[in-house]
């Protein structure tokens, strides 16, 4: 069992460039994946993205880089042509505005566009240097999540016997419950008739109503699906839509008894299950 909370980080400084990787996930029904780059390097997203779907199939999942080049590499121009176009506006504006001072470099400075940058960046060289240090850093990531997982795993299960051993109990009373439908049929009866009980109709009416109150197949089922949780929790692999799936069945059957139960001892049975039941799929909420 794999938690869906996982975090991972990685900081790397080299002789030309410094970086750092943090990964980190939440909960999610899906497999999402937000990446954030400095811009230069969003060419580089897609390696990034199926290098983490390769390694998780599910939650949202942050991938923070950092990276500063510690060399220059930012190359500087300048726009000849937007320089002589400013400098045509300009001088036709002083001209018309009989204006004698010249244009000057404090003008020309105060232009956006004049002098552009381009940051010099060898993205194969680049993802060379991150791609190693992401791999260390899902490999802590995963960890983190299956630490957490086995936890997680423990408590559910603990939780699950607690549910296995009120099934059991409760299936204990499944006689009880039948004798007291009977009872209380002669009792009516009896109110009503006396002395002149017509005991085959007793004895269909019994067979009604303990078709009606009887819980022997939700407990069959319940202990089935109890059987494939626990069989299911153990697998090496992404379980939580399994054992939510798994979770809604016994939910419905627990409520199914508890719907036709007449007796005080079995009630609080039910709601012994339900409690660790509800508890148990919270915690699913946070299975991969």
């Amino acid at each position: 069992m794999i938690s869906m909370t996982g975090y991972g980080y990685r900081e790397v400084q080299e002789e030309r460039a410094s970086f750092s990787l943090e990964l980190k996930s939440y909960n999610n029904r899906y497999l999402d994946i937000i990446i954030n780059l400095p811009s230069f390097l969003n060419p580089l997203e897609p390696v990034l993205r199926e290098q983490i779907g390769k390694r998780v199939s599910r939650g949202r999942v942050e991938l923070n880089v950092r990276y500063h080049e510690l060399s220059d590499s930012l190359e500087m121009r300048l726009d000849e042509e937007a320089v002589d176009g400013y400098l045509s506006i300009l001088n036709e504006l002083r001209e018309k505005a009989g204006i004698v001072e010249p244009v000057t470099l404090m003008n020309l400075q105060q232009v956006d566009g004049l002098i552009r940058t381009d940051r010099r960046i060898d993205l194969e060289q680049v993802q060379s240097a991150i791609l190693p240090v992401l791999n260390e850093v899902i490999d802590e990531f995963v960890a983190s999540r299956t630490k957490e997982g086995e936890a997680t795993q423990a408590d559910i299960m603990n939780k699950l016997e607690r549910i296995a051993v009120a099934v059991d109990r409760i299936g204990g009373q499944v006689e009880s419950i039948e004798q007291r439908v009977k009872d209380n049929l002669k009792s009516r009866f009896a109110e009503v008739l006396g002395d002149e009980i017509d005991m085959q109709r007793v004895y269909t009416e019994t067979a009604v109503m303990l078709v009606r109150f009887s819980v022997s197949e939700e407990l069959e089922r319940l202990a089935a699906h109890i059987s494939s949780f626990r069989e299911i929790a153990l697998q090496n692999e992404p379980v939580g839509k399994k054992l939510d799936f798994l979770s809604q069945e016994m939910n419905r059957e627990i409520n199914t008894i508890g719907s036709k139960n007449i007796l005080q001892e079995v009630a609080q049975d039910v709601v012994d299950s339900k409690d660790a039941l509800e508890q148990i799929r919270e915690q699913l909420r946070n299975v991969e």
